[in-house]
């Protein structure tokens, strides 16, 4: 049978303040959110530290962040982060284990319920949310006996141990795929001339003429190959001096600020008619000589991206881009049409086991969140 009980029976602040020495390396702690632990910030020189003291966390304690325990940020220090400093907006607070297995808190603490209740002892204007720690320790939890504690932490662990062996091989099964893929690419551009983009896949500007009663639905194309994604409508009246492109379905896309890290993608049925502004630059492969998914796959290759970044100089982030002469000058291979075909079919095979190991993964990673419902909300603690 569960009892209630308030956070302040077993939860009790650490006040173990150290002094911040300017010459000494110290590791930092970020809180990730919606329950998912703690992590290393990094390490940094306490010269780097604005604060002449800090509070020194300890491997077992309870941590949490002022700022976002409403949004889940808060964890169980592991033992990789024992001595790693946090300031005052991280207080700290040791679990009494006669009362509560640590572990047993940890799993709680990852349930919506819990996210909720440091909502509810949180207080502040928009921009100055803070969670009170007196509200928070009054606060009351469910609490089954210790034997119970330990059969549920039993359970967890068991399935969490079954979802982390179905994850990895989920991942280990995307990396063969792609290191078959780009096996089979080698094969198709053995010994294939190098042309440049300008034959190949001409750039293709469809200038839009502004109406500003009307509204632009706006393209982006994300970095490391991960295809496009809809921004929201941009109004005409706010398009300013702003030139527009209308793109089309597809369009072989480059976002010449990050095409240096992989910002290249085709653009979808469903994206056909959106827009971008300058910096994004459509080229239409010519039919006859060359597919645009198979472009795509080449600048996915280190080959690929190497030319992309030298042809973007500048320093890093947004100094770094793609200029439009040395898109159209990048030489690349172009084997027969049928071998790109050829090629382009072993992609779509893929794709389908991605899409079937992506489904997977929802459901792998559905079952543990499944699980603490039917735990802690579902009755499964009750008498």
């Amino acid at each position: 049978m569960s009892r209630t009980i308030t956070i302040e029976r077993f939860l009790t602040k650490s006040e173990d303040w150290v002094p911040v020495r300017p010459d000494q390396n110290y590791k930092q702690i970020t809180a990730r959110l919606w329950g998912k632990g703690l992590t290393l910030r990094g390490e940094v020189p306490g010269s780097a530290i604005a604060a002449a003291r800090q509070y020194c966390a300890k491997a077992g304690q309870f941590l949490i962040s002022r700022i976002d325990a409403r949004h889940g940020a808060f964890g169980i220090v592991p033992e990789e982060l024992d001595g790693a400093l946090v300031s005052n907006d991280f207080p700290c607070f040791n679990i009494d284990a006669s009362t509560v297995l640590p572990h047993f808190f940890e799993w709680y603490s990852r349930t919506p319920e819990f996210i909720d209740l440091c909502r509810r002892a949180s207080e502040g204007s928009t921009n100055r949310v803070r969670m009170k720690e007196a509200k928070f320790l009054k606060m009351t939890v469910p609490l089954p006996s210790l034997d119970e504690q330990r059969r549920i932490v039993e359970k967890l662990d068991r399935v969490a141990a079954l979802v982390d062996d179905r994850r990895n091989a989920i991942e280990a099964a995307e990396r063969e795929t792609q290191a078959l893929l780009l096996k089979a690419f080698q094969r198709a551009i053995d010994g294939a001339p190098l042309r440049p983009m300008a034959e190949v896949a001409p750039l293709v500007r469809r200038p839009v003429e502004i109406d500003l009663d009307a509204s632009y639905p706006e393209l982006g194309v994300r970095s490391f190959g991960r295809g496009t994604f809809h921004k929201p409508d941009l109004p005409g009246a706010e398009v300013g001096n702003k030139k527009l492109f209308r793109i089309c379905g597809g369009d072989l896309l480059f976002n010449i600020v990050f095409a240096w890290e992989g910002a290249v993608a085709v653009a979808q049925p469903e994206d056909e008619g959106r827009v971008g502004s300058h910096r994004f630059l459509s080229c239409v492969p010519a039919p006859e000589t060359a597919t645009v998914e198979f472009l795509r796959f080449y600048f996915s290759t280190p080959e690929g991206l190497q030319k992309l970044g030298e042809a973007s100089p500048g320093g890093a982030g947004r100094n770094r881009t793609l200029g439009l002469k040395k898109l159209e000058s990048l030489q690349v291979p172009v084997p027969p049409i049928l071998r790109q075909h050829w090629f382009d079919g072993l992609q779509t095979k893929a794709r389908e086991a991605r899409a079937i190991r992506a489904s997977t993964a929802q459901d792998v990673e559905a079952l543990i969140p499944a699980m603490l419902h039917e735990i802690f909300d579902g009755g499964a603690m009750a008498a």
